[in-house]
């Protein structure tokens, strides 16, 4: 059975994605917004605040009910399913975190270039 996603899984993923464009801070520039994918049911759910506005970061506070497993005594969102994946959706397409670092990379690769 597969872990469920934490503020814990989120934090380790941005440590392991740290300097390879795979991280919202890293990645912003080129326009990718923070976002998660239920891979149950191919929901893209962009990172918002609770009142709604774009977040910059991975907020599980503001996913739907049916995928959060725990809240709070204050009703913040503490634990969600499995299949929930974080990454970025830019131009309409979700992108994993590997794939935001690729497309990161690449793209510094030709303004080096340039």
């Amino acid at each position: 059975m597969e872990a469920s996603v934490t503020q814990a899984t989120l934090t380790h993923e941005n440590i392991v994605y740290l300097g390879t464009g795979g991280r919202s801070r890293e990645n912003r520039r080129a326009g990718f917004k923070p976002a998660f994918l239920d891979t149950e049911t191919g929901v893209v759910h962009p990172s918002r605040f609770a009142d709604g506005r774009p977040a910059p970061l991975h907020l599980l506070d503001t996913l739907p009910d049916g995928v959060v497993l725990k809240r709070s005594a204050s009703g913040r969102a503490i634990e969600v399913k499995a299949s929930i994946v974080s990454g970025f959706s830019r131009d309409g397409r979700f992108y994993t975190r590997d794939e935001a670092a690729q497309a990161t990379q690449l793209e510094d690769d030709w303004e080096m270039a340039a």
